[in-house]
């Protein structure tokens, strides 16, 4: 009898677990939404005169070139602003020569008449992977993350990369590989938070990124947040 009690509660803990959804994962699955189609690059925007830096290829939103030496920052960038969600993707660099590095922009946008974007960066590339680089803005890493041995032992260097990003309010964390890297929170209460997503091509070298899987959930909005609207990216990008 006293056996049978202490199977009970168990049994009931069972139950109630497999008729809920296994983890807040397979909710945030449920509402993804493919940001690239996997064939074209509808939906992305490419500044005139970079877009022979931008293609797809193979499944793949491609930037840069193996024979070409790309001579500055050129982003493609979403044609949608967003605020909070949880974006997901994966992306591979493959170096031939010179500098290499890449990027996710998150809640950033162009500036005006320039190949440069400012905002925030989920950086990539080199000893970069990881990190959280404020773009054309305060111009420096501004997160990055608890455990820099772990994030660089996930790390696939010749491989394709995961890399989750979600921003929600203040708040900014990212994961490469499975394995959580930064865990950021803005303190200055001026800096937009929203903006369009951005992927880079860093200059100086010559290069490929390539990207695809590319996957967002829009989380419920923060109220009151401030926003890149009025805001003149040119004069943020002068600062010091």
């Amino acid at each position: 009898m006293k056996n049978h009690l202490l199977l009970v509660p168990s049994t009931l803990a069972l139950l109630l677990l497999s008729s809920v959804p296994a983890s807040a994962d397979h909710h945030l699955n449920q509402n993804a939404r493919k940001l690239f189609d996997g064939k074209t690059l509808s939906g992305w925007d490419v500044n005139k005169a970079e877009e022979k830096w931008w293609r797809v290829k193979d499944g793949a939103i491609e930037g840069g070139s193996l024979t070409g030496h790309v001579p500055h920052n050129t982003f493609i960038t979403s044609a949608k602003s967003y605020q909070n969600f949880e974006l997901r993707l994966k992306m591979k660099i493959t170096p031939v020569k010179g500098g290499v590095n890449s990027g996710i922009q998150i809640r950033s946008v162009r500036i005006p008449d320039h190949h440069e974007m400012v905002g925030y960066q989920a950086d990539a590339g080199g000893q970069w992977w990881g990190k959280l680089y404020d773009e054309s803005r305060r111009r420096k890493v501004v997160g990055e993350s608890k455990d820099a041995q772990a994030v660089m032992k996930a790390l696939k260097p010749k491989g394709w990369n995961d890399y989750r990003i979600r921003c929600e309010g203040p708040r900014i964390q990212t994961w490469l590989n499975g394995v959580a890297s930064v865990d950021y929170t803005e303190k200055d209460g001026t800096i937009p938070l929203d903006g369009h997503i951005g992927l880079q091509v860093h200059g100086g070298g010559t290069l490929t990124v390539q990207f695809k899987d590319i996957t967002l959930v829009e989380l419920p909005a923060t109220k009151g947040a401030p926003s890149w609207k009025g805001v003149d990216p040119k004069e943020v990008s002068k600062r010091k």
